[in-house]
């Protein structure tokens, strides 16, 4: 396939100046840990805060245990929030947006970053790819009075 587009820095480029670093992270080279915000699923890191230098980061996602309860309104301090679910299904609510947002196995969300939202269910098989940017971010719970809270 030829791309006629202009180039945004004159390349090809040599290894060691490429924009990123090379990374392959093996399922086996990255164990699942329970090092994340929420009891119920566990997380494994993909390697592309290490090879983007932190602006982007990307987990592995699945629930270990049954949805018990809603998130509760929240939002993150990203520019960029991506979901795509690899299994299950996952409901959302997000402030200015009247209707819930399920997103199936296959489908891809992009989350409005900075929006406050709230994940109100989900399948217990689920499993994503969560990509955000920047890799590391702060989370800033609202409370049941949030924005948005039905």
């Amino acid at each position: 396939m030829q791309d006629d587009t202009m180039p945004n820095y004159p390349g090809p480029l040599r290894l060691e100046e490429a924009r990123s670093l090379f990374g392959l992270v093996a399922l086996s080279d990255a164990a699942f840990t329970r090092d994340g915000p929420r009891a119920d699923v566990e997380y494994r890191d993909l390697g592309l805060a290490a090879s983007t230098q932190g602006r982007i980061g990307a987990r592995h996602i699945r629930a270990i245990a049954p949805f018990d309860k809603e998130t509760g309104w929240h939002w993150h301090d990203m520019s960029g929030h991506f979901n795509y679910v690899l299994r299950g299904w996952i409901r959302f609510r997000f402030a200015g947006i009247d209707d819930e947002v399920t997103v199936h196995a296959g489908a891809c969300l992009s989350q409005p970053g900075g929006v406050p939202h709230n994940v109100v269910a989900r399948s217990d098989d689920l499993e994503l790819i969560e990509i955000n940017m920047p890799a590391v971010f702060g989370t800033q719970d609202l409370g049941p009075a949030a924005v948005g809270a039905p």
